[in-house]
């Protein structure tokens, strides 16, 4: 079976999955689910189950669930078959709609969530003050700890000079930071993400200390070289974002000459943590 394409636990029971490289997004067998949420004897009780739930969400006029997509899953006789499948988004908003106690810790949990999501509106500082806590019980040092809130300014500030400059946030933002990463680290943001074994994690979550330094560096020179020039254009830009990621790489060519080490590693947050990486788990 492909990387793409497996059979994953949920609640200690299986759950088929399918990882889609293009949208960054994992997307999950919802009659498997279903089977597990209503403790289904059989396959065919947990479709009946999930042919009367998707009706009745039609008819409440809920669309985030019945536009599901269909892909192509093995099944239990070894062949490729159509199911239907649910994003995360999706999926957490099929789980509110099933009555069942398997369910009721995640709608807790997702009461919890939107609880704190409204107060970080009213007060900003405790969404700093929440992720310190999320990164320090993943296990991070606080020396990365601390850095990490400057490459975040850092990269507001970038994309900031890129806004001024008229480029639009999204796709142009995304070519910007594939020119300046590849300048510096010798490849674009996806075949970074690939060569760290990531798919959905923040790449920069999964950076030593060094490669974010210099990823910082490249993103600092960048917006300082975008204000001197004041590019104009897409394509301008790109060279401006080149410029500035060849100045992070030769600070990384010297480092590495110096120490005989690469900078940029396969190395990601489950191995360059002081203690292994863990999920937050729901309560």
């Amino acid at each position: 079976m492909s990387a793409e394409n497996k059979i994953q636990l949920f609640q200690k029971q299986s759950v088929r999955t399918h990882w889609d490289e293009e949208q960054e997004k994992w997307f999950f067998s919802i009659v498997d689910v279903i089977a597990i949420l209503t403790e289904q004897k059989d396959y065919q009780g947990a479709r009946n189950y999930w042919k009367v739930l998707k009706h009745r969400l039609v008819k409440e006029g809920n669309e985030t669930v019945t536009n599901c997509n269909r892909l192509k899953m093995i099944a239990k006789d070894g062949k490729m078959r159509m199911t239907d499948v649910a994003d995360t988004q999706q999926l957490l908003r099929l789980i509110q709609s099933v009555p069942s106690h398997k369910a009721e810790p995640f709608k807790i949990w997702l009461a919890k969530v939107g609880a704190q999501r409204i107060d970080e509106i009213e007060d900003p500082e405790l969404s700093f003050e929440r992720a310190m806590e999320t990164y320090l019980a993943k296990g991070y040092s606080r020396e990365w700890i601390n850095q990490r809130p400057k490459s975040i300014e850092v990269r507001k500030e970038l994309t900031d000079e890129w806004q001024e400059r008229g480029m639009k946030q999204g796709l142009e933002y995304a070519i910007l930071t594939n020119e300046l990463t590849q300048a510096w680290a010798g490849k674009n943001v996806k075949e970074y993400k690939k060569y760290k074994e990531l798919k959905k994690e923040n790449l920069r979550d999964n950076m030593s200390n060094l490669e974010l330094v210099l990823n910082m560096l490249a993103e600092a020179s960048t917006a300082e070289i975008s204000k001197e020039k004041i590019p104009k254009g897409l394509e301008e830009n790109k060279d401006i974002a080149r410029k500035g990621g060849n100045a992070a790489k030769k600070a990384r060519l010297e480092i590495e000459k110096q120490t005989g080490k690469p900078i940029v590693t396969t190395k990601n947050a489950n191995n360059l943590l002081d203690k292994p990486h863990k999920n937050i788990e729901i309560e």
